[in-house]
């Protein structure tokens, strides 16, 4: 069943001929410039910035708090031969502001050590026993911790009580109590007077690395983008220039190992933008952190030993798919588990805690209420929660910390720890919070949509002028447009498991593809029903040539969907509303309707009218399946009638039982026709049957065959039957609709 993810939110503003003027200045089409005015770029100013992201736009990065402090630190212990330790993050954003600062770092010949924390051992952010381990084994001397620490106080006061400094660099937020660190670099510090609140933890690194070097680094700026884009935060602003700048140098790296693991997710160098690094490049750094030791991807992205650079990409190349094939194990378990309660709360002592944020994204994607997906050890549940956009899991559970053992997050997601006996009491906060802020759960997240497209308004320029707009992320979201009014002329499945599905649209004789990814069951749906399309604009080259493709992120159906299965075997839903042997048989699937066999006399098709009426189903399977086919004999002919009677008239018995078989062959008729006229006859007085025997009534009184009423009712039959199996579902529907307001 094809069933919307989110409520549309259709925008289609009137665009000022000023401004219209003012986008052919920059080669932009009327669409493109259309989703700048409604993105709120409207002066000429700030149009020629979003257009061509500069990085002599970049903000001085000594505005930032702290960072003259931080600076003269990093200089003095490398002037001063100190050992510097720079303690990062598993994630992809991690591992590349580990990378940027090492890299500077090494420039200005500083004594440098990188470690990652073990997402299982270490936990994150700062970790007292590795800060005791590196001070007292290692003779570090100074520690500046990236993408992590604003949160650290034991680990950064025991450090800095041994007589060590910590420099903080960090994007994450602040908390009310900062600790006591010997500088705090962060945009958000509420001292600092930096102009850009959103760098990730690679931009805050990048700013110190320019700040370090007294210039703008830019062959570091692959590894700013790969963790800025895989951190998902704002792509605006100063974001906007260092990823835009930094997919230029991704796409010419000389990075080996980065060249190696693009190499192995099967890279378009051709094509390196947003997406390269959101589903091919960051994917494998995080596989990494959530299942194994996140230090060999600093030598990836740092080292030039191509042949070690390889062994790692293909280490992490395999563990990516590992990471799949867990998630995909996890998310099959889970799913059995789903309740039909508004919040879920699922847990296996089996699951690995790497990868229960992933899965607890996908069971929010398909079924829209919150998830909290947890790992149990020994009485102790830890993982992660996802949840919908109208309900705020880190306001719901915040104020109840005390049932935590750990616990942080955001509107949307969070992680945490607590003890299995507090389970119930959580759940119960979390229904609670539901009932107290009066939230509608089943209201869906809202899709942005850029108006409504034409296939004449999309061609190749199209989409050249919408890729000025890009890179696409947070707070710049891709453009998403509503298609209707088509036509679909082919439907299948296609890819890994036929899991995706690919469409031919024909509008006005226009022909377009479009793919909708985890689709591919739907073929049938979307070939039968007239849909609405939301999807972006893409192209896709094959056998050299080169063609617009739709991108389909959702669909709905106008109206109710009828499926046509009369001719097909196809795996039907289970549990249903069915209507079989005349009569319905409910379901707890009660929008879905599936009729089995075609209704057999008038009173059964009143009662399958009644129904569609008065039950609102979103789907109608029509299998319409008829045992005997009356509808191909017919009622019978008069010329059928009178070569019966006239043959049988000459026998004084028959015997039905076991001639009845031969009779038909001698007449040519079908056998359950001539079954019918028989019981005709027999109505009409015309023979009568006793123990099987069948005698010809010689003195029946003269009558019309129309006067019988088993006659009258076969004539009903082959007309339900014609109208079941040849006409349109459509038709079948609007006749089952007119039966019921005829009855009523």
């Amino acid at each position: 069943m094809i069933k919307s993810k989110y409520i549309w939110h259709i925008t289609e503003p009137e665009l000022p001929d000023a401004f219209l003027k003012l986008s052919k200045k920059y080669k932009l089409d009327r669409l493109a410039a259309q989703i700048l005015w409604q993105r709120g770029i409207k002066e000429e100013k700030e149009v020629k910035t979003f257009l061509n992201p500069d990085l002599q736009d970049l903000h001085d990065p000594f505005l930032l708090h702290d960072m003259d402090k931080a600076v003269k630190r990093i200089l003095m212990a490398i002037e001063s031969g100190q050992n510097i330790l720079v303690y990062g993050d598993y994630d992809a954003d991690g591992m590349t502001a580990s990378a940027v600062m090492k890299t500077a770092l090494d420039e200005l010949g500083a004594e440098v050590q990188v470690y990652l924390p073990n997402r299982f051992t270490d936990g994150y952010g700062p970790n007292i026993d590795v800060y005791k381990y590196f001070i007292q084994n290692e003779g570090i001397d100074l520690i500046i911790t990236v993408d992590n620490g604003v949160a650290g106080h034991e680990a950064i006061s025991y450090a800095q009580s041994q007589g060590i400094d910590v420099i903080v660099t960090d994007h994450h937020s602040m908390p009310e109590e900062l600790p006591a660190a010997y500088a705090i670099v962060h945009p958000e510090h509420p001292e600092s007077e930096y102009p850009f609140k959103h760098l990730a933890g690679v931009g805050v690194a990048f700013k110190i690395a320019t700040a370090l070097l007294d210039y703008i680094p830019a062959d570091m700026l692959d590894l700013v983008a790969i963790g800025t884009i895989a951190d998902m935060v704002s792509l605006t602003d100063e974001n906007r220039i260092l990823v835009s700048q930094g997919l230029k140098v991704l796409a010419n790296t000389e990075r080996a190992g980065l060249l190696e693991l693009m190499k192995l997710s099967e890279t378009d160098f051709e094509q390196i933008n947003e997406e390269t690094i959101g589903f091919q490049i960051a994917p494998r750094l995080n596989a990494l952190g959530r299942l194994a030791d996140p230090n060999p991807a600093i030598e990836l992205l740092t080292g030039w030993d191509e042949e070690m650079a390889a062994d790692i990409a293909q280490m992490i190349d395999e563990k990516n798919k590992e990471r799949k094939a867990i998630v995909e194990n996890i998310f099959n378990q889970a799913i059995t588990m789903m309740t039909d309660e508004p919040v879920q709360i699922l847990y296996h002592k089996d699951w690995h805690k790497g990868v229960l944020g992933i899965v607890a994204g996908r069971l929010l994607n398909q079924f829209h209420k919150p998830v909290l997906l947890l790992a149990e050890e020994e009485g102790i549940l830890r993982g992660s929660a996802r949840s919908t956009e109208n309900y705020n899991i880190f306001e719901a559970l915040d104020a109840h910390r005390d049932l935590f053992i750990a616990f942080g997050g955001h509107k949307q997601a969070a992680g945490m720890t607590f003890s299995l006996e507090n389970l119930e009491a959580i759940k119960q906060v979390m229904l609670d919070f539901i009932e107290e802020n009066d939230i509608d759960m089943s209201r869906k997240s809202t899709l942005g949509v850029q108006g409504k497209l034409q296939f004449e308004q999309i061609s190749l320029e199209t989409i050249h002028s919408l890729s000025k707009l890009a890179p696409y992320g947070m707070d710049n979201p891709k453009p998403y447009f509503l298609i209707e009014n088509y036509e679909v002329e082919q439907a299948r499945s296609m890819g890994k498991d036929n899991s995706h599905l690919k469409l031919k649209l024909n509008q006005n004789g226009q022909m377009l593809d479009a793919v909708y990814f985890g689709h591919g069951s739907e073929s049938l749906e979307f070939e039968q029903s007239d849909t609405e399309l939301v999807a972006s604009l893409s192209s896709n080259t094959w056998n050299g040539t080169t063609a617009v493709q739709l991108m389909v992120e959702d669909a709905r159906v106008n109206g109710i969907e009828l499926l046509d299965i009369r001719s097909r075997q196809i795996e039907l839903p289970q549990n249903t509303v069915r209507f079989v042997h005349n009569e319905v048989k409910n379901g707890t699937m009660e929008e879905v309707l599936i009729i089995e066999e075609a209704p057999t006399n008038k009173l059964a098709l009143s009662v399958l009218a009644k129904l569609i009426h008065e039950q609102d189903f979103a789907l109608i399977y029509f299998k319409n399946n008829i045992k005997k086919n009356y509808y191909l004999t017919g009622a019978g002919t008069r010329e059928q009638f009178a070569r019966f009677y006239k043959t049988i008239y000459q026998y004084p018995e028959f015997d039905v039982r076991f001639k009845l078989k031969n009779l038909a062959n001698y007449l040519k008729i079908p056998e359950i026709l001539l079954v019918k006229m028989i019981q005709i006859f027999e109505e009409l007085n015309f023979v009568t049957i006793e123990d099987g025997l069948m005698t010809v009534n010689k003195a029946a009184e003269k009558r019309d065959i129309s006067e019988s009423g088993i006659y009258q009712e076969l004539q009903e039959i082959v007309k339900f039957q014609e109208l079941f199996a040849l006409s349109p579902v459509k038709e079948i529907y609007k006749k089952l609709k007119e039966e019921n307001a005829d009855a009523t």
